[in-house]
């Protein structure tokens, strides 16, 4: 059939994205990656802009895995002996050794009884909240969740939700008092590190109001917490938000294996009865392909990488890196949300300064990402920028200085 009469309604769509300065726009493609030396850290090189190399600070390998040797060995070895791709979902062509052991691997550095990888934690989210909910679920969310937990909860069909101001637990403690007798089942679910600030969700708290509330419901208040950017960036060890907050296990915990761990997929871990259920009934699970086989094998290099000493040196480096940088925006003015996370925002409040800000740090060789409506609130505009523990402190102060010369900052001056 023709889209004759679809075509000009999408393109008008696409131009007032544009228009209204939501677009993303075209994607930078890299060519090469040049690879890191003890003076400096990696350099990428992109399509169009010939030899200039570039500063990545928008990558989310804050261990900066993704370009380690080892890590790469053991994806290419495990590819060469079992091939580049799974063939088929695990309930139909069977399943991997790479992929069990890397889910026994996942379920003992969380201290959980059992885990299941999924081809991204996206999938992991949606599938774990869509199984677990059901017509005598309600669902308790925070505002500022990411897109693959607001997505969950519109494909879910609870009996009811709610959304809770950005970390207002008194808020959360009023809805679950509100809700008793409605609903025999209920979710909390909340980031551990919210991706577009780097704070934190006080799990330890959620934890404590849900165990208050819990004997009200008779299927019990269930913490679900995704927690893909605080594992193995966040905590002493990289344990993640629970480690932060000196948290008890949540009921559900969701991690991603593409960010910290430099490969690719997600995996939640829980009770073996649990996760029993979810591969029963995730559909993102049983009908979609797994990670393959050598990714797997990455990811448990990564694993075993991160529970050693290199793991403690680069999680402390990944630390200092982040203070260096966070103390030299304060320094110059910018007002920046302070964490101990290596997700650094600056706050800049209007979307045509965030965009011009962006592009006076790309010209300077600094890939960053400029956030605006509908991505975060209208007022929160920023460029997120993340430290990865491969950058150097040459990295850290030619971003600062690029900043310090932006034209857009010099113009506001």
């Amino acid at each position: 059939m023709p889209t004759d009469r679809l075509v000009p309604v999408i393109e008008g769509l696409v131009a007032e994205m544009e228009r209204q300065g939501t677009a993303k726009g075209a994607e930078i493609v890299v060519r090469e990656v040049i690879a890191a030396t003890p003076e400096r850290g990696p350099r990428f090189l992109l399509e169009g802009q010939g030899t200039k190399p570039f500063i990545r600070m928008n990558a989310n390998s804050y261990l900066g895995l993704s370009l380690h040797p080892a890590v790469i060995e053991a994806e290419e070895t495990t590819a060469r002996a079992m091939g580049a791709g799974p063939g088929a979902v695990r309930f139909i062509a069977g399943t991997h050794a790479p992929h069990v052991e890397l889910e026994a691997g996942l379920a003992a550095f969380h201290d959980r009884e059992e885990g299941m990888i999924f081809s991204s934690a996206y999938a992991a989210v949606v599938s774990a909240l869509v199984s677990l909910t059901d017509r005598n679920t309600f669902l308790l969310s925070d505002e500022l969740n990411h897109n693959c937990i607001i997505n969950a909860i519109r494909m879910s069909r609870p009996a009811g939700k709610a959304i809770y101001p950005h970390l207002d637990l008194a808020a959360l403690d009023r809805e679950l008092a509100a809700i008793r007798g409605r609903a025999r089942r209920v979710v909390i679910v909340t980031d551990g590190i919210f991706s577009m600030r780097g704070d934190h969700a006080p799990v330890d708290e959620i934890m404590a109001i849900a165990a208050r509330h819990d004997p009200e419901f008779p299927e019990n208040v269930v913490v679900v917490v995704d927690d893909s950017h605080g594992v193995g960036a966040f905590g002493a060890t990289g344990r993640g938000t629970e480690e932060y907050c000196a948290s008890p296990p949540c009921d559900l915990l969701v991690g991603t294996l593409g960010k910290a761990f430099g490969v690719n997929g997600g995996y939640v871990v829980a009770n073996r009865p649990l996760i029993r259920f979810l591969r029963e009934s995730s559909p993102l699970y049983i009908y979609s392909n797994p990670i393959t086989a050598g990714e797997a094998a990455a990811a448990t290099e990564s694993l075993r990488i991160l529970t050693g000493p290199e793991g403690g040196k680069r999680l402390r480096r990944l630390h200092d890196l982040t203070k260096r940088f966070e103390s030299g925006l304060l320094e110059r003015g910018f007002e920046i949300i302070v964490g101990d996370h290596p997700i650094v925002p600056i706050m800049v409040r209007d979307t045509g300064r965030t965009r011009a800000l962006v592009r006076d740090l790309f010209e300077a060789g600094v890939l960053a990402t400029g956030l605006a409506f509908p991505v975060v609130p209208r007022g929160d505009e920023s460029i997120r920028f993340q430290i990865n523990a491969d950058h150097s402190e040459a990295c850290i102060n030619a971003v600062l200085e690029a900043l310090s010369a932006s034209p857009s900052i010099r113009a506001r001056a």
